[in-house]
């Protein structure tokens, strides 16, 4: 099954680059940097910060089922 995780804007602006990520868990945030490849990484970065930690709460409820059972 598909499922949307980000929708990603990338706008130039006198002086560097602004960027837009739309997610359905962190709502919006925005990022600005003067170099085109920083914005990159900063957004990569942040994508990964927040799919990591949406894996490990996955990992963590999958593996307590038993904790929640009454």
């Amino acid at each position: 099954m598909e499922e949307i995780l980000y929708n990603i804007e990338i706008h130039r602006k006198e002086g560097g680059y602004l960027g837009r990520i739309y997610s359905d868990m962190d709502g919006v945030k925005e990022f600005n940097n003067n170099r085109i490849d920083g914005l990159l990484r900063d957004i990569t970065f942040d994508m990964q910060l927040a799919l990591e930690s949406s894996n490990r709460t996955v990992d963590f409820t999958e593996g307590h089922e038993d904790l929640t059972e009454g």
